[in-house]
């Protein structure tokens, strides 16, 4: 269970959703004139931002990063000693049932059930923390979106780019570096980002 992938994974969607998103404020303001660099054939203004980049310099992304891996641990955690202690009881059950240790019918059909009903807690325990880490992680995406989306409007009204690209991989085959914002895109956010999230779910 790779929580901080489960993140990365789901922050480069929002990225990528929400960049796009960016332009519709410029395209109804006037343009000013751009850098011969930044205008293609049909007058766009055009620019992209690395993904890669935002999720390891934003301190935003970090910061969550570390909260959602650690809360991912313990989860982990508490689920392998639940497990070994399934697992313990199972095995002390075959035991005692192979070895005749049982006294009555009764009694073997009580342990089987409490284990059963071990089996349904260990279950039902997994899936609460599973669902309580997805919405955590949803709800930092969330926020993630908020923050840069802010940013880039912000950012985006004196710049006035017409399309911003998210380049993640090879999505984008070639692009030229005068175009890439990258860095001035990190530099702000993090100047903008001030405080640091906590886990404030249930452990």
């Amino acid at each position: 269970m790779n929580k901080k992938f489960l993140f990365r994974t789901m922050a480069f969607a929002v990225i990528a959703a929400m960049t796009m998103s960016a332009c519709n404020e410029s395209n109804k303001m006037d343009e000013k004139p751009a850098a011969a660099q930044s205008i293609s054939s049909d007058g766009l203004k055009i620019a992209f931002v690395e993904v890669d980049s935002i999720m390891t310099q934003y301190n935003f992304c970090k910061d969550y990063s570390k909260i959602l891996e650690k809360r991912g641990n313990n989860i982990q955690s508490a689920l392998a000693t639940q497990e070994k202690n399934l697992e313990a009881a199972v095995r002390n059950f075959q035991n005692k049932a192979q070895n005749n240790g049982f006294t009555s019918q009764s009694e073997y059909e009580s342990q089987q059930a409490a284990i059963q009903r071990q089996q349904e807690q260990y279950v039902a325990t997994r899936d609460r923390l599973a669902g309580e880490l997805q919405a955590q992680t949803e709800k930092f995406n969330q926020a993630l979106h908020d923050s840069i989306q802010h940013f880039i409007d912000k950012y985006n009204k004196d710049k006035k780019f017409s399309l911003i690209l998210t380049k993640q991989g090879d999505n984008i085959l070639y692009g030229a570096k005068a175009l890439d914002i990258t860095e001035e895109v990190v530099a702000g956010l993090n100047k903008a980002y001030k405080s640091k999230p906590t886990d404030d779910t249930k452990k």
